[in-house]
């Protein structure tokens, strides 16, 4: 009798001894990713050709700052002011590509300045009292032959003084980040108008996602009431890529111009932005000259250091997966991702993976990984786990006591 209830104890007791581990739940899978966070696009930086003198930086649309040289202090920029004119004018008067605009008459003051401003050597556009010009036609009355008496024009008719503009200009470069830039006219002939490269690029860019501005500064030529066939004094238009955007040159700041480029790379199209000021030379067509070759010598070495990289290749582990009872899958890139950019660019890659079960599929999508090269925006491709995974059974569960 005794020795029968030893062994039903025995048996109840191997039971529950059985039974107990299937009561407590599965962990969970853990994830652990086999990428970098972030990584830098290897290879050996480029060395950019800089100007012996000046300022210069050059910037590449959707990713960065490439390179700058020559410090930040503020400079005279002479004509590349007109940039700002042009941008407030077209962001307060909207024009959609070809649009001329509304109308503005030319006052009979306005006319009688003209042989007092050619006598001072001034960049003009020959004006008559009394003459009808639309808003296209001043602008590229500005932006090609750089005409500073249609500057001022522009910025009486727009906000009823020419200093109540400059005010404008100011608020606008504040609001845009411009942090060592002041205006003092619409022009640039006064010296006291001073910017940096940085900040020219960052109006740069921001104009020529204007439409309108985008398409004059991109003409060789234009013609306009009065003037008739006016030239774009940018040379560089049209070559290396080149599709504007402003000239200057003054004994105070030289030979001088913002830029903007488009070019191909691996068949992508890239947008490159830069400024070149303060070009030394005896006279202005020296100091365009100068400002025109180093602007294409950066041009070319930024086009060849721009080259497609394969971050990561389909197919390639971004994680491990590791089950209950040393099951394990991996979590993989469904596709290439592929940017364009520079050796020594920071890249960040994220992995999203939402949580697993312990019976996972192959081959299933699950997440998703983004990189972001730069100052870039995210370019993703999906994740896809690798073999299937089963819970462990029954008995597996028994053995390993969970």
């Amino acid at each position: 009798m005794l020795g029968g209830l030893l062994v039903l104890l025995l048996l109840i007791g191997g039971g529950l001894y059985a039974v107990a581990p299937l009561r407590n739940p599965l962990p969970a899978p853990t994830v652990e990713l086999t990428l970098p966070a972030s990584m830098t696009i290897p290879g050996t930086a480029p060395r950019l050709p800089w100007p012996r003198s000046g300022q210069a930086m050059i910037s590449v649309d959707g990713l960065g700052t490439l390179g700058a040289f020559g410090g930040s202090e503020p400079v005279p920029i002479a004509s590349v002011t007109k940039v700002m004119t042009a941008y407030v004018i077209l962001t307060e008067h909207p024009l959609d590509v070809g649009e001329q605009g509304p109308e503005l008459t030319v006052s009979a003051e306005q006319a009688a300045a003209y042989p007092a401003e050619q006598a001072r050597g001034e960049s003009l556009v020959e004006v008559r009292a009394g003459e009808v010009i639309t808003e296209r036609q001043a602008l590229q009355a500005v932006l090609l032959p750089s005409a500073n008496n249609m500057a001022r024009i522009l910025a009486a008719w727009d906000s009823g003084s020419v200093a109540a503009f400059v005010e404008k200009m100011n608020a606008v470069a504040d609001n845009l980040g411009m942090s060592d830039t002041h205006y003092t006219d619409p022009s640039g002939l006064d010296p006291d108008t001073m910017s940096t490269a940085r900040d020219q690029v960052i109006l740069a860019s921001r104009a020529m996602a204007l439409p309108a501005f985008a398409e004059i500064v991109k003409q060789k030529q234009a013609t306009i009431p009065v003037a008739g066939t006016v030239q774009n004094y940018n040379e560089l238009v049209g070559r290396d890529g080149v599709v504007g955007i402003k000239t200057g040159s003054t004994d105070e700041a030289g030979g001088c111009l913002v830029f903007a480029a488009v070019v191909t790379v691996g068949g992508r199209t890239v947008s490159i932005v830069g400024a070149v000021l303060g070009q030394p030379g005896a006279n202005t067509p020296v100091q365009l000259d100068r400002v025109f070759a180093a602007t294409r010598s950066l041009l070319r070495s930024t086009a060849a250091a721009l080259t497609v990289h394969t971050l990561v290749e389909a197919g390639e582990q971004v994680a491990t997966v590791r089950g209950p009872l040393d099951s394990g899958s991996t979590i993989n890139a469904a596709g290439k991702i592929e940017v364009v950019g520079w050796p020594g660019l920071p890249v960040r890659l994220d992995a999203q993976i939402p949580a697993l079960s312990s019976r996972i599929a192959a081959g299933a999508e699950h997440g998703q990984l983004t990189a972001t090269v730069g100052d870039g925006e995210p370019v993703a491709t999906a994740l896809r786990t690798g073999a299937a995974m089963e819970p462990p059974s029954t008995w597996e569960r028994i053995r390993h006591h969970r």
